[in-house]
């Protein structure tokens, strides 16, 4: 089994973006230590902070993103970090040359049950000529992204990561080492398996209630044949699930904050996922649209998101564009 460091080495991949990864590695492992401790570390519960979204912050959602901001920032390869848990982008070295936003904990309330969690994260680089630090140099479309990715810490580590040339995953070794345990990963083209938050039925759409009542019609509906679906409230798990086995994730608009036009964050968990998705060959957009087109006009902008198996995506989408 291949090195993390190897494997992109033997790809061709830049050697400074090989650096940054690697550099972001360590961050994740030492997160993964302090999961696996959990309660021994005092690191579960709640906190008394809120962070820039209003959620109230986990302990363990402050740590993570202590960890990572420390770790990047310490490299003078980057320029900057923004992260879900921040009100503003951070910056470090006014020479570096990458920019990585990342959500440090994703499903961060399923921590105290012992339910998969993880870090997602993307790499930009800083726009040519760009000497004021501010978050502006951020708000690139997903296109523009180097590379992209997550940490899953469930049962064993495991990274997936694109550099814009497919999907390969890397599971954490006894040894601190990433090594490589799948490569080029695809995501199914069809699937019978949904994942959506059914709480929220009420709020949609009616082409999504539409397209979700379809499917629970299974062989006796419209579309004929029978489905499953799957919610864990962790998008890291979720995306993870599809690209090993298939599926579709959704987490669409609905009418309680009409404003706004989705509630998953467009630069910290939309983008890097329609990145990885994308490359292993499955969908992702809005429901709409394609969401790595999206110019951004804030790093905290939300955004609605569908993706997974190309066909399923294109059905539902087709849902919304007749209606």
């Amino acid at each position: 089994m291949q090195l993390l460091s190897n494997f992109l080495k033997h790809k061709k991949i830049d050697s400074e973006l090989i650096e940054l990864i690697d550099t972001l590695m360590l961050a994740c492992k030492e997160i993964a230590l302090q999961l696996r401790e959990g309660e021994l570390s005092g690191v579960l519960g709640i906190s008394d902070n809120t962070n820039v979204q209003g959620e109230t912050q986990k302990k363990l959602d402050i740590i993570a993103n202590e960890v990572l901001k420390k770790v990047l920032l310490d490299n003078p390869l980057v320029r900057g970090v923004a992260s879900e848990e921040e009100d503003h982008a951070v910056f470090g070295n006014p020479e570096g040359r990458f920019l990585v936003t990342f959500d440090p904990l994703d499903g961060s309330s399923n921590i105290d049950i012992n339910v998969s969690v993880g870090t997602i994260f993307s790499i930009l680089e800083v726009p040519p000529g760009e000497h004021e630090d501010s978050d502006s140099l951020f708000l690139q479309p997903g296109t523009q992204q180097l590379a992209a990715g997550y940490v899953l810490y469930g049962p064993h580590a495991v990274l997936a990561l694109t550099t814009g040339d497919g999907v390969n995953m890397f599971t954490l070794a006894h040894t601190g080492d990433f090594l490589l345990t799948h490569e080029d990963v695809t995501v199914p083209s069809t699937t019978r398996e949904f994942a959506i938050n059914m709480s929220n039925q009420r709020y949609w759409e009616p082409p999504m209630r539409e397209y979700i009542n379809d499917l629970i019609a299974g062989s006796d509906g419209p579309r004929e044949q029978n489905y499953n679906m799957r919610w864990i409230a962790s998008m890291v798990a979720e995306v993870h699930r599809i690209l090993t086995r298939g599926g579709l994730f959704t987490y669409p608009w609905d009418s309680r904050n009409p404003g706004q036009p989705g509630k998953l964050r467009l630069m910290y968990e939309g983008n890097p996922m329609s990145m990885l998705i994308e490359q292993a060959g499955g969908a992702s957009t809005t429901c709409y649209d394609r969401i790595m087109e999206i110019q951004p006009d804030h790093i905290h902008q939300r955004v609605a998101v569908a993706l997974g198996s190309r066909e399923e995506v294109q059905t539902l989408m087709r849902y919304h564009q007749d209606s």
